[in-house]
């Protein structure tokens, strides 16, 4: 049976993603991607691996182009802040590093907190925080 799953990104610089993410509190693994062309990010308690590809190297791995980000979307990541306050710091983050918020950060539907914003490259993430109290049922 499958033991994880790995998330993998193309990535323009690799440098200059591994600057961006690091500064939103992802950690990098060096026993993965060590390559000057890809790294290994952990997210969270569970540490999700988020694998970071420049483009040529990502796309020898698929065998076909690159869509372009710019124009339409896949996939939406997201992740979990412990309250409204982280979510507006990593919002803060985000900016600061460079990314580009296409949500600001409030309330939606009275209990969940979030905001979205796009990475250097055209991914798009959204950060929530939850407060599962306040969460209708059914």
């Amino acid at each position: 049976m499958t033991k994880s799953l790995w998330i993998n990104l193309p990535v323009k610089d690799i440098n200059k993603s591994k600057a961006f993410f690091t500064a939103l509190g992802f950690s990098l693994n060096l026993q993965y991607g060590a390559r000057a062309d890809s790294a290994c990010l952990l997210v969270g308690e569970s540490n999700f691996a988020i694998m970071l590809f420049e483009e040529n190297l990502y796309e020898s791995f698929i065998g076909m182009n690159i869509a372009d980000r710019r124009n339409g979307g896949e996939v939406l990541f997201s992740f979990d802040a412990e309250s409204p306050e982280e979510v507006d710091s990593l919002a803060q983050k985000v900016v600061d590093a460079g990314g580009t918020l296409y949500g600001e950060p409030g309330y939606k539907d009275g209990w969940m907190y979030g905001c979205g914003f796009v990475d250097l490259d055209g991914q798009r993430w959204n950060i929530l925080y939850m407060d599962m109290s306040k969460m209708p049922l059914g």
